[in-house]
């Protein structure tokens, strides 16, 4: 394995315009990842950041792509806080984890195209589009199964779960078991090299985890005008199943949250889409008009809905970028 490592040499990253820094994206390639809009938002953080604060990580590509001197790093689903402890504890040693992963990959039988394409070309002929779920599909729900049956606490099982799932998301019934049905997707180089560029990276962090509301999370943590808070909290307006237990009372706390750090003088952005679809989050957009709005150019997927919608998204600033 790790000569085949040694072989790979092309790295899959955007660039910044201003310089040949590569774009890091996270592992868990989670829903509302910002990967693809890092670009316009970090040339908006400030350049000097004792402790980088993030009340809700999700995947972590944010702060993977952050310098600070600490990182204090928080998100509600229990499960990806997990993930990314365990991705933590696999950094020192990444040749033992990714042996462990190919032996589960070839002991359920899932494809695996990093190493070697395995898809019958009759399949890919029969299903030119989702040929990948179709092979995939008695594997997944083997693991599936045996990852339920279990205690669920295997994290290996849960990120090739997560991996080779419908639109790679993590989602649980009311009974707690994991209910994702398989993706059209394939463990390939783009998720190889994610994994060893969160490795390298993560060891140069130092890295609080915390598994809490994001309004207990900040009660408890100790903050100066010298840290930085950056939430892309869930959007009240969009159709995810990451936003679906987010209303106007949880927008509204949101925004008293903020005021407060405000009147405190910590420095914060904070993204949320203010129009989508024909709907308009009238709430944050009137209360965005207090404090420097960026326009971001993006698009957004559904989960309910994988065609592409454009949608107006903004980064929301109570700094100058000049501050230190």
């Amino acid at each position: 394995m790790q000569a085949r490592q040694n072989l790979k040499t092309i790295k899959n990253f955007c660039l910044f315009p201003e310089s040949i820094k590569p774009i890091i994206r996270s592992p868990l390639f989670y829903v509302g990842d910002k990967f693809k809009l890092l670009k316009e938002i970090l040339k908006h953080f400030p350049t000097q950041i004792a402790t980088f604060v993030e009340p809700f990580v999700g995947g972590g590509s944010v702060f993977l792509n952050v310098e600070a001197q600490k990182f204090l790093l928080n998100d509600i689903d229990s499960y990806i806080i997990a993930l990314h402890q365990f991705l933590c504890s696999q950094a020192e040693n990444p040749q033992f984890f990714f042996e462990n992963l190919e032996n589960l990959i070839q002991k359920y039988g899932f494809s695996y195209s990093y190493q070697k394409d395995v898809v019958p070309e009759k399949l890919k002929k029969l299903y030119p589009k989702t040929y990948y779920a179709h092979y995939n599909k008695k594997a997944y729900q083997a693991l599936k199964s045996d990852f339920n049956q279990s205690s669920q606490k295997d994290m290996l099982q849960l990120y090739l779960l997560l991996i080779y799932g419908f639109n790679r998301m993590l989602r649980f019934n009311t009974k707690g078991e994991f209910n994702l049905p398989v993706g059209n997707v394939d463990f390939n180089e783009n998720v190889w090299q994610a994994l060893n560029d969160y490795f390298e990276v993560i060891q140069q962090k130092e890295i609080q985890w915390f598994n809490l509301d994001y309004q207990d999370f900040l009660a408890q943590i100790s903050l100066s005008p010298a840290d930085f808070l950056y939430f892309d909290p869930p959007y009240l307006i969009t159709f995810s199943e990451y936003n679906k237990l987010w209303g106007e009372i949880q927008e509204k706390n949101l925004i008293k949250t903020l005021n407060d750090l405000h009147q405190r003088g910590l420095r914060f952005a904070v993204s949320n889409v203010v129009s989508y679809k024909g709907r308009e989050n009238t709430i944050f957009k009137e209360w965005a008009k207090n404090f420097k709005i960026i326009p971001i150019k993006s698009n957004y997927i559904s989960y309910h809905d994988n065609s592409i919608k454009q949608f107006e998204e903004v980064l929301v600033c109570n700094y100058e970028k000049s501050s230190s």
